[in-house]
């Protein structure tokens, strides 16, 4: 698989960690149809790099930014939305099932997603630590 890279500029250094800002456009943005749509996005973002080498770089450099490989990047997507759908479809379901009305199954599946993300909230620091970048100069 490719590995996945963004641009982006140094702007903070401290200790052995430095803090690149980098732009992140939707997959829409090469879209010839982009302005019409509305859907377009860009995001600004800034990641944090453990490196050992943190002084060799300076405030303002042009950087390339990948995930480091055995990193959570495809966790990360199965976390945020896979689960989530097939939790949101099991529970829409079972709820059904159970002689629920339409309107309190989507209510109930809806809560069950919720309390989903909820949870990944709280968990934030502990999948934070398993997603590494690294830096390609």
């Amino acid at each position: 698989m490719a590995e996945v890279k963004h641009t982006g500029e140094i702007v903070r250094k401290q200790g052995n960690t430095v803090y690149v800002k980098m732009t992140v456009n939707s997959a829409c943005s090469e879209c010839h149809a982009r302005g019409v749509c509305g859907v377009d996005e860009s995001k600004e973002k800034i990641v944090e790099v453990e490196c050992a080498s943190a002084e060799e770089y300076n405030i303002g450099e042009k950087v390339e930014v990948a995930l480091q490989s055995g990193s959570m990047g495809a966790k990360s997507v199965v976390l945020a939305y896979v689960v989530p759908f097939f939790l949101l479809t099991v529970a829409l379901v079972l709820a059904i099932v159970v002689g629920a009305s339409e309107g309190m199954a989507v209510v109930i599946s809806l809560v069950c997603v919720a309390a989903y993300y909820l949870v990944l909230y709280f968990m934030q620091d502990r999948i934070k630590n398993n997603i590494k970048f690294k830096i390609i100069k």
